[in-house]
């Protein structure tokens, strides 16, 4: 077997058919087969289960599919660094995130770091999710993930960089605006806008409401939090929403957050393949956001 085949596997794996992978790889679908059939043929195993819809991995292809992705993963992240030693060039960090936070989190980093690396590039890769996050990392493709932190299954290593507490916003028409903290109990029955069922953020939140025995109601769903922070100053609902500063101030006149103590802060921070195998910019870039963090939690 070669290394073209496992990565041709990978990419049959994630894609979910012989003619999606073709496709992506800009090949035939015979040649595609060809490498499926030369692995199948050196393990003495059947790797993929065919379906009309197209194929789905077996328990053997299962196990290939998740040590290709993290060996191919170390690998590609190894040639990155060789070439950029081999160029003598200022090199690259590439970054996977949601997209509103380079806004909330590394604006005056970017800048900070642009300044101190000027021939160094940067890279963000915007993900819908965490989990989007996690995939992108695990498959070699960016060095750094801004993630919600939670306990995972992932061959990663995690370093909170924030906790940000909870706050409800509001329009300041509402009743609930005047109010200094609301309780996890004023949200029973509540009509919530809310992020995406499959988020971090939106499944701990809905974990730690459960715990207090609440059950909102989130009737409108939204893929970002900036989005469901214009909704509630529209008047268009209500958000549980991580207090960040960029909502507060005059901005927002139309905006209240207010706080809700009762709830656990939610944690966001670093996930990378191994720290130790950081390139020296990529370590810099992610200490450097930690740095800014910091300042922006003391001005708090």
């Amino acid at each position: 077997m070669t290394l073209d085949d496992l990565r041709v596997f990978s990419v049959v794996c994630r894609a979910g058919s012989l003619s999606g992978a073709a496709r992506e790889l800009s090949c035939t679908q015979s040649a595609v087969s060809q490498h499926v059939k030369r692995l199948e043929r050196e393990l003495a195993l059947s790797l993929l289960d065919r379906h009309t819809r197209g194929v789905v991995p077996t328990p053997a292809g299962h196990i290939l599919h998740a040590a290709i992705t993290e060996g191919l993963g170390s690998i590609d992240h190894a040639l990155r660094r060789l070439e950029e030693l081999a160029r003598a060039e200022g090199g690259s960090v590439r970054v996977t995130t949601g997209a509103t936070t380079v806004r909330h989190f590394m604006s005056a980093a970017v800048v900070d770091f642009r300044r101190r690396h000027p021939r160094a590039s940067l890279e963000f890769q915007t993900e819908t999710s965490s989990r989007g996050c996690y995939d992108a990392l695990s498959a070699g493709g960016v060095d750094l993930a801004w993630v919600t932190l939670r306990p995972t299954d992932r061959a990663v290593e995690q370093r909170p960089v924030v906790e940000i507490p909870w706050a409800l916003a509001v329009s300041v028409s509402d009743p609930l605006a005047g109010r200094d903290r609301v309780e996890p109990g004023d949200l029973q029955d509540a009509r919530l806008i809310g992020l995406p069922r499959n988020s971090t953020s939106r499944l701990q939140l809905g974990a730690w409401l459960a715990e207090a025995g609440v059950r909102p109601v989130f009737d409108t769903s939204v893929a970002d939090w900036d989005t469901a922070i214009l909704l509630a100053e529209l008047g268009l609902g209500v958000a549980v929403v991580p207090a960040l500063p960029a909502w507060s101030g005059p901005g927002h006149p139309d905006l209240r957050l207010v706080p809700i103590p009762a709830l656990p802060a939610l944690a966001a921070g670093w996930a990378v393949r191994r720290w130790d195998a950081l390139s020296p910019l990529a370590q810099a870039f992610a200490a450097t956001v930690a740095h800014h963090c910091d300042r922006q939690t003391v001005r708090k």
